[in-house]
């Protein structure tokens, strides 16, 4: 028979386990539930570091900047420039476990909403776990997993601004259904809805001490993650709402060579510890008393417009989490294919994160 106080504590605990092997900054000291809604999808953001707020130009955008959306419109209006996208990594490859991370998107140009609409899902897969009772008996096993299901909407509101908003289901499942008894309405999955706003600026015309960075820049804001808590039985934990900045720029563009240079900040707007556990709006404001912010610096250079090389470094203070490392990645675009790869380089030796490579695929549909 199984104690459902324990229970209760037991899923907690699981709760804060994972949120450490799943992401160590931050949010792995347990300040926000449901940590892999923070995971990029994008293996060319990856790739560069973890850049993407002021970029945000592939079916991807829902994650970096929401905003981004408006800008993917077709050539003409007789096209629906539909585009899917595939992504996947094994996670935490360090502890032999059975985790991956996996990611799926459509995204579609609609005439009649001047504006482009993204659906996207994704899903973290946290391996199989046996319950058992107080002496040691196996009663079952489980499989423990997370998801979240969104929908995204960008237009431009000027001609050189575009605005999105996205809205999420997001749903974590640590636990087989338990009670007092062992079985019954008691459960240790958490559910929680949750929105998204972003704005991109990508001037045609800008001069910059007589450089003409007109289609070449962009400045980008996103606010994600703003909703309810998360409740594991009378467990609670605030999302993982984060305000990003970013910006980037071509530096170099001609008949076979393009570099672009990207840099992001983001800051957690959670403030959760022993004593506090402040709501939203609140947080918005007390977040910043507990300081560290995350910054972001990568680079992409393509051959030709068909091979792409990318390299990144991303850092934060030690009171956040004290996660550095550098970011390597590589591209091929191949008809109405663009692939994508990147993998991961501590700073320090047997990191969580070390060995983690990511792919990602970006398919244009004619």
């Amino acid at each position: 028979m199984i104690d459902g106080i324990f229970m209760k504590r037991l899923l907690w605990v699981v709760s804060k386990i994972i949120a450490c092997v799943l992401c160590s900054g931050t949010i792995a000291f347990g300040q926000a539930a449901v940590p892999f809604i923070t995971i990029s999808p994008d293996s060319r953001a990856n790739g560069m570091g973890e850049v993407g707020t002021g970029l945000a130009d592939n079916i991807y955008a829902t994650h970096w900047n929401v905003g981004g959306l408006a800008f993917q419109m077709p050539e003409t209006t007789k096209q629906l420039n539909r585009k899917v996208g595939l992504a996947y990594a094994k996670w935490l490859p360090q502890f032999n476990a059975d985790l991956f991370y996996a990611h799926a998107a459509y995204g579609q140009y609609v005439p009649s909403l001047e504006g482009t609409i993204n659906v996207n899902f994704m899903l973290m897969n946290l391996g199989e776990f046996k319950r058992t009772d107080f002496s040691g008996k196996v009663l079952n096993t489980f499989r423990s997993f997370e998801f979240a299901l969104g929908f995204g909407y960008g237009t431009l509101i000027a001609d050189d601004i575009g605005a999105g908003f996205q809205l999420k289901y997001i749903q974590s499942n640590l636990g087989a259904p338990v009670n007092a008894q062992g079985s019954g309405t008691g459960d240790g999955i958490g559910r929680s809805v949750a929105f998204d706003l972003g704005m991109l600026w990508r001037p045609s015309n800008l001069d910059l001490f007589g450089w003409d960075i007109g289609d070449k820049f962009g400045l980008g804001f996103n606010l994600a993650n703003i909703g309810p808590k998360v409740t594991y039985l009378n467990v609670s934990d605030p999302l993982p709402t984060t305000l990003r900045l970013g910006t980037s720029l071509k530096v170099l563009e001609d008949e076979f060579n393009e570099l672009t240079l990207a840099v992001d900040i983001a800051k957690l707007l959670v403030r959760r510890d022993s004593l506090v556990n402040d709501p939203i709006p609140k947080s918005f404001i007390t977040a910043w008393e507990v300081g560290g912010i995350e910054s972001s610096f990568g680079m992409e250079y393509w051959y030709e417009k068909v091979v792409a090389l990318r390299a990144g470094y991303f850092t934060e203070p030690a009171s956040v989490g004290n996660r550095r490392f550098f970011t390597f990645g590589t591209g091929i675009r191949y008809d109405v294919f663009n692939m994508d790869f990147s993998f991961i380089i501590p700073t320090e030796e047997n990191h969580p994160l070390g060995n983690t490579m990511r792919f990602s695929l970006i398919g244009n549909i004619p």
